[in-house]
């Protein structure tokens, strides 16, 4: 039986551990003593011989190598060595007896899932715990002296009745050259499928749980073995023996007591007896003892593990639980403290010491706060919403949105390659008459270079989703509002004129755009060829007579409560061939082509601010009506753009329009 001494220490006192130390059984005294003797015998004849047979040439001789070997003893790394060898030991002791399968939980499982009063029924709960004993009793057979001897050959394992006469023919008739403990578990998994089958087990849930827990115990089978089978490595055990008997060997020489009238250095006393190396002997010794008792627990010392009481527990235990309490419930009554809302167990004359010591409330329970620091403190004092202050912005948005404006924007590529080509087909659609000077395409081109700071259809990059606030939004096919408009008080659908037509819908106008531009890829080019045969001094007088109707540049304003507003004033249609089209810039405003492309109608440009209102170029409306836009209002970044195209057909007009480029079919 395990030495058990946990109650006399249970509490700590005065040499509490002093009555331990007397203790016979399990003590270090009962595992040391033949090896302290044979030491101190093996010392004491060392001794003997120095002093009283050996000449004086042999004394010195002798007193040398006693120096030799103390000076040299300290070098082995007695502490390291055995300290992180015993660790290891120990923790793979404890290891082992938590990998002791125990029926407890299987049982508790089985007696609630399988279901049946009858013959049947408890034929089947006690077959089942009894192929969990046999399995526990096999693995443990395997791996432990004790339960070896006792059953040494599967005839005591049948007698003892763990088996029946037809399961051992079934365990030997299956030949295998591996241990077979895992067989019973196999018959358990059988008779469950069964029982589910005849619906003792009502559900797979509860198969699922007993199949789960017969895994978890024959895991726990599986883990001794290989506990077994796989030890610690054998070098280091013997590295731990070697450093320890070789150490204890050399002091056997390096600690002798030499003679004093030689006047050697820290032998000025001389002792028949050496406490301290007696000492010394017995801790590192002890130490080593101490894992060569724990390294296998399953043998016959004091302390290893009761493996035969073990195995008598959990048949007895198992057998009845799922037997002899099945459906053995005592009759439910009302409990002493049923109409008790404050119910406390009595303590008796031995256990008043709890009844003196109050309950615990927690670490501040009995905090002290001065009382003119418990007043609350007005509401007014405690700024807690900062957002608030600021009318509804962080003060950090500011510099959030100057982050976001300076990067760049992930479609910069692809917008000005589309601006260059867009340049080049102009080239060849539109005669070079038409262009003004002040807004060339190689002046749109190294605009383009510069960086990409301008926008529009000459410079700048397509606007971009991510994370920007517009300031004002811009058709290009003409017209400027304002972007500060409150969002409620914007009209879908508002046309300019009553009387016109419906206006056609984005889509259709898309359409119309597409088809006008694959028919006026070849006839542009004819009458442009043709316009410029019979002269260009028409055209150019045209061009200038309607930029006449201009106002001279502006300079940008820097207010940003200001915005540029255009307002038609020509309702005069023009043929798309004697309309100038040019990009927009920050201070002037060309007129528009009348056939605009899907690429124009998307595009956002940068919208300058005037001191006065700028009057825009008269455009035909399409089908006698007008579009109107949705701004979207922004927090006060005026430099970045985004421009929505929606209309629809209404009789009212709102106050901010823009006018859009008219189709020619």
């Amino acid at each position: 039986m395990t030495v058990t001494y946990t109650a006399q220490v249970a509490n700590a006192r005065f040499c509490g551990f002093s009555k331990l130390l007397l203790a016979w059984r399990g003590s270090i005294y009962k595992v040391l003593w033949k090896e302290f003797l044979a030491f101190f015998a093996m010392y004491t004849a060392i001794s003997v011989t120095y002093r009283f047979f050996l000449f004086d040439d042999q004394k010195r001789y002798f007193e040398k190598l006693a120096i030799y070997c103390n000076h040299y003893a300290s070098l082995i790394p007695m502490s390291f060595v055995l300290g992180f060898y015993v660790t290891l030991v120990v923790n793979r002791w404890w290891n082992q007896y938590t990998r002791i399968p125990l029926p407890d939980r299987l049982m508790c499982v089985l007696s609630g899932g399988l279901q049946g009063v009858d013959e049947r029924g408890r034929l089947l709960r006690r077959t089942m715990m009894r192929y969990t004993s046999l399995s526990a009793l096999l693995i443990l057979r395997s791996v432990s002296t004790a339960v070896f001897k006792r059953f040494p050959t599967m005839d005591h394992v049948m007698e003892a009745g763990f088996m029946t006469r037809e399961e051992r023919k079934k365990f030997e008739s299956l030949k295998s050259p591996y241990n077979k403990y895992w067989m019973p578990c196999v018959w358990f998994t059988n008779l469950a499928a069964l029982a589910r089958c005849e619906g003792r087990i009502k559900d797979d849930s509860t198969l699922k749980l007993v199949l789960e827990e017969l895994n978890h115990f024959r895991g726990n089978c599986s883990m001794l073995f290989h506990y077994d089978m796989i030890s610690v490595p054998l070098v280091y055990t013997q590295v731990v023996t070697l450093a320890v008997y070789s150490f204890f060997f050399v002091c056997l020489i390096g600690r002798q007591f030499l003679d004093p009238t030689q006047g050697y250095l820290g032998h000025d006393l001389d002792l028949y007896v050496p406490i301290f190396t007696l000492l010394q002997f017995f801790f590192y010794a002890g130490w080593l003892k101490v894992a060569e008792q724990l390294i296998n627990p399953f043998g016959q010392d004091d302390d290893d593990f009761e493996n035969n009481w073990l195995i008598d527990r959990n048949f007895q235990v198992s057998m009845m639980a799922v037997d002899e309490m099945y459906g053995d419930l005592p009759i439910m009554e009302r409990d002493r403290y049923w109409n008790d809302s404050n119910p406390r167990p009595p303590y008796t004359a031995a256990s008043l010491f709890g009844l003196r010591k109050p309950s615990f409330q927690g670490s501040t329970f009995d905090m002290a706060i001065p009382k003119e620091e418990m007043h609350f403190a007005p509401l007014a004092d405690i700024t807690e919403n900062v957002e608030s202050e600021g009318g509804g912005h962080h003060p950090n948005m500011a510099l959030f949105n100057r982050l976001l404006f300076t990067a760049p924007s992930p479609t910069g590529l692809i917008g000005g390659a589309l601006r260059r080509t867009s340049a080049q087909l102009q080239r060849f659609r539109r005669p070079s008459g038409m262009y003004p000077p002040s807004f060339s395409d190689e002046e749109g081109e190294d605009e383009d270079d510069e960086g990409g700071k301008t926008l529009g259809p000459s410079g700048g990059s397509l606007p971009s989703v991510l994370g920007r606030d517009t300031q004002s939004t811009i058709c290009s096919c003409g017209g400027v509002f304002n972007a500060r408009t409150p969002l409620m008080e914007v009209q879908f659908g508002v046309g300019v004129e009553r009387g016109g037509d419906a206006l056609q819908s984005q889509e259709e106008i898309m359409e119309e755009e597409e088809e006008e531009e694959e028919d006026e890829g070849n006839a542009q080019k004819k009458a442009e060829k043709e316009k410029m045969e019979e002269g260009n001094t028409e055209v150019t007088g045209d061009i200038q007579s309607r930029m006449s109707l201009l106002p001279s540049p502006l300079q940008p304003s820097r207010d940003p409560g200001q915005t540029s507003i255009r307002q038609p004033q020509d309702k005069t249609p023009r043929p798309a061939s004697t309309t100038p089209s040019s990009p927009l810039a920050p201070s002037v405003i060309h007129p528009r082509p009348t056939a605009c492309s899907t690429r124009d109608l998307f595009i956002s440009e940068p919208i300058t601010e005037q001191s006065t209102v700028i009057p825009t170029i008269p455009k035909p409306p399409i089908g006698g009506a007008k579009m109107s836009f949705l701004t979207v209002p922004s927090y006060s970044a005026p430099q970045r753009h985004r421009s929505v195209s929606m209309g629809s057909e209404s009789p009212a007009a709102p106050k901010l329009q823009t006018a859009p480029c008219s189709s020619q079919n």
